[in-house]
Parts: structure tokens; C-alpha cells; sequence
């Protein structure tokens, strides 16, 4: 007798009850984050095309810090070097968290929404090269429309009121999740200054100090802040990007709960710094970041000269592009099946709001382009890409909104008021 074939799992059904309580937890605080963030920016702009815009100049370029330790920066290099590091470090947890316990925790789980990532990468690059190659320009900012922003899409998400399943935002934020530790990898590889081998040296024992710091359960901020104050230093000093200290801290920090513990040290680390990272400096980077200037000209630039154009088309056109195929062709060669009450449609809007790319395209644009004039335009490409992404992608979400809604709701009723939602509590559907 031939055996039965094994059933498909659901792609983009209802998740088990602790994941859903993570994501839900998470996303709450970036789409609180994200509508600051928008904020902002949209103030960023204003400010940089007003007659004050030599005040925000002044203040952006301002240095300050201690010169003796290789660290007086200006506001600018202290938001993308300095604030972002916090970010990073929240990334790094969120990344550990679902390699452990989360979606990416074994192979066949982890396969389609990385999968969806990668392509999601590696196309947007492919759409820049191959734009910037026919129009003659630079191919040094082929990493620029790779990342998603996860913060801005959700606050887009929250603009336009949707509802839209766990499910959906899970598998947005698994993707965000995996472009992050893309960027990171991208930006210690390719975008590193002359290496510093003693100070990278020092950084990589500070991070060999935290690791066994954690394996032995020591316990103690004071521990842990200065020296992960000193790593970063040292990373910077070292010549690699010093967002990658913070990655590599949220790495180390341990995810699983000893016994009698109500958190893990990843959790309350990242309970204290996910509002700091979301609320506080994420925003204050892309103030610094987006203020560029906005005339008929410079839009005109965008779309006439390569390497913004690239930008443009790699975030809008490879972004979709790319997450959708991804997607689909993992569904097709592997045991997931789609959520009988989404359709593919829903998997299209998702890739296409996945091409807002604002605080880590922007930071890898300011990298891949030192020449001033030249990053403006690149700045002024992510935020037309994105704007355009956007927007997009707010037609077609309010179109399926409707059922987005009906999915909610009965993804968060609970008539018995217990705290469970009662879908949970169906034959078949128990925490697992």
C-alpha cells in the first residue's frame, strides 16, 4: 500500500498562541515607533527646505564627543553610529528570539519566509545593477533598496487603520527580521574603513567577555553597560561599522528562561530598549538623516540620472518582485500550502509595502555614497521609492481590508474574557 502523502502545513494561518503574544507584543511597540518615525521624517523635510534650513544644517553637522578616543563625531555620524547601535541590538534579540523560539526555529518553517527574503535582496540589488549599468553610473550602491523598514510599514499599516492578521504581520516582520541580518553582513563586509586590527582585537574580546558573562548567568547592568559601551567604541575605532557590535551583543543575549525566571535576559533587555530603539533612536536618526532638499530639479535628478533611478526601481519594482516570487516558488516546492481565507493577492500587497526602505537604505546610502551631492540624491530616491511603495501598497491592502478585518476578529475574540482568544481554545488549535 503506498503510504498517504503528508499533509501540507498552512502558510500564513493561525500561529501558535505564544508566537502570536510575541509578535503582537513587538509589533505594538514598532507601530508606535513607526508613526514617530514618519513624524520625523515629514519634520526633516520641512525643516531642510524652509529659509531655516542653515540652523538644521548647523545643527546636524555639529561635533562633539572625546577626540582622545577617536569619538568626536558630528550629530549626524552620532545618530547613525551611536543611537542606531541601539536598534541594532533590539534587531539582534528579535533575530535570536526566532531562531530559537520563533519561525525561522527549524528548517521547514524557516525555509519559505527566508527564502522570500533573499530574494527579496538579491533582486532589488539586480534591478540597481542592471539600471545603473545600462545608464552608464556607479554600481557602488547596489546594497541601498535591499532592506525593509519595518517600522515604517507598520506605520503605514497604522495610517490606513487595517487590521491586518497575526499571520501577516508575522510573516512582514520574519521578512524585516532576516533583510536586518542581511544589511548588518552587507555593511561589515563591504562598507568597512581601513581595519584597525588592535581596537577589532579588543572589540571581539569584549564580545568573548559577554558571552561568557552570560554563559555563567552573571547578573548586573553594571556588568553589561559598560562593557558593551567599551565593545562599541572599540568597533568603531576598529574600522567596522559600529552598528555591528550592538547586532552582535543582541546575538549573545540569552533567549531561553532558567528555571524560575519570568524573563530571559534577551527579554527584559529588550522590554527596557525596544521603546528607546522605536521611540527615541530610530526617529532621531532619520531627522538627521532625511532632511535633504526638494526642488523640481532634484526630483528631476531622481528619475534621469542612474544611480537614484536605480534606487527607485529596486525598492518599487525588485522588492515586490522578488518577495513575491520567493514566496510563491517556496510555497510551490515545499509543504506549505496558502491560508484558504488569504490569496495571493494578500501575499503581493505584503512585498509590495515591503519596499519601504528608510532608516538602514538610508544609512547604507550615506556609506556607499561619501560624496555629499551624491548621497542627497540617493536619500531623495529612498524617500520617493518608499513614498511610492507605500502607496501602492495602501490600494491594495484598504481592497482586501475587509477580510484582513474578519481574520482579526476572530483571531482576537475572546466572549469568556479569560485572556485567550477563543480560537485558541477549539479542538485542534490549543497552544502548541
Amino acid at each position: 500500500m503506498a503510504a498517504a502523502p503528508r499533509e501540507r502545513s498552512p502558510f500564513l494561518g493561525l500561529l501558535p498562541l505564544p508566537e502570536r503574544n510575541a509578535v503582537v507584543q513587538a509589533l505594538r511597540t514598532e507601530t508606535v515607533g513607526g508613526l514617530v518615525l514618519l513624524a520625523a521624517a515629514l519634520v526633516a523635510l520641512i525643516w531642510a527646505n524652509t529659509p531655516w534650513s542653515g540652523a538644521y544644517e548647523q545643527i546636524r553637522d555639529f561635533h562633539f564627543g572625546i577626540p582622545a578616543l577617536g569619538l568626536d563625531l558630528s550629530v549626524e555620524h552620532w545618530t547613525a553610529d551611536g543611537l542606531l547601535a541601539i536598534f541594532f541590538l533590539v534587531a539582534g534579540i528579535e533575530l535570536k528570539r526566532e531562531l530559537v523560539v520563533g519561525e525561522l526555529r527549524t528548517p521547514a518553517t524557516a525555509a519559505l519566509p527566508v527564502v522570500a527574503a533573499l530574494c527579496g535582496m538579491i533582486v532589488p540589488a539586480a534591478v540597481y545593477a542592471a539600471t545603473v549599468t545600462a545608464g552608464g553610473g556607479s554600481l557602488g550602491g547596489w546594497a541601498v533598496p535591499m532592506a525593509t523598514d519595518i517600522a515604517f510599514a507598520l506605520a503605514v499599516l497604522a495610517v490606513l487603520s487595517t487590521h491586518l492578521p497575526a499571520s501577516l504581520r508575522a510573516f512582514l516582520l520574519t521578512l524585516a527580521v532576516v533583510d536586518d541580518l542581511g544589511a548588518i553582513l552587507i555593511i561589515a563586509i563591504f562598507f568597512t574603513s581601513d581595519l584597525n586590527f588592535a581596537a577589532l582585537g579588543g572589540a571581539f574580546a569584549g564580545l568573548a567577555l559577554f558571552y561568557v558573562l552570560q554563559r555563567f548567568r552573571v547578573r548586573g547592568w553594571w556588568w553589561y553597560v559598560p562593557l558593551g559601551l567599551v565593545t562599541w567604541a572599540l568597533m568603531y575605532n576598529g574600522g567596522v561599522h559600529a552598528t555591528v557590535a550592538g547586532v552582535a551583543i543582541g546575538l549573545i543575549l540569552r533567549t531561553t528562561r532558567d528555571k524560575g525566571e519570568t524573563a530571559s535576559p534577551a527579554e527584559r533587555t529588550s522590554h527596557l530598549l525596544h521603546p528607546v530603539s522605536a521611540g527615541v533612536a530610530v526617529p532621531l536618526f532619520a531627522l538627521f538623516a532625511a532632511g535633504v532638499g526638494v526642488s523640481g530639479a532634484a526630483l528631476g535628478e531622481v528619475f534621469t540620472r542612474p544611480e537614484p533611478l536605480g534606487v527607485v526601481l529596486g525598492l518599487v519594482i525588485g522588492k515586490t518582485l522578488g518577495i513575491f516570487a520567493g514566496t510563491y516558488l517556496a510555497a510551490r516546492f515545499t509543504r506549505a500550502k496558502l491560508n484558504p481565507e488569504l490569496a495571493w493577492a494578500d501575499v503581493f500587497a505584503l512585498a509590495v509595502l515591503a519596499g519601504i526602505g528608510f532608516t538602514v537604505a538610508l544609512l547604507i546610502g550615506e556609506l556607499a555614497f561619501p560624496d555629499p551631492a551624491a548621497a542627497e540624491h540617493v536619500k531623495a530616491a529612498v524617500l520617493i521609492g518608499s513614498l511610492i511603495a507605500a502607496v501602492l501598497a495602501a490600494f491594495l491592502i484598504k481592497r482586501r481590508n475587509g477580510i484582513y478585518r474578519h481574520l482579526y476578529e476572530e483571531e482576537t475574540r475572546d466572549e469568556d474574557n479569560d485572556g485567550i482568544p477563543d480560537i485558541y481554545q477549539r479542538a485542534g488549535t490549543a497552544e502548541r
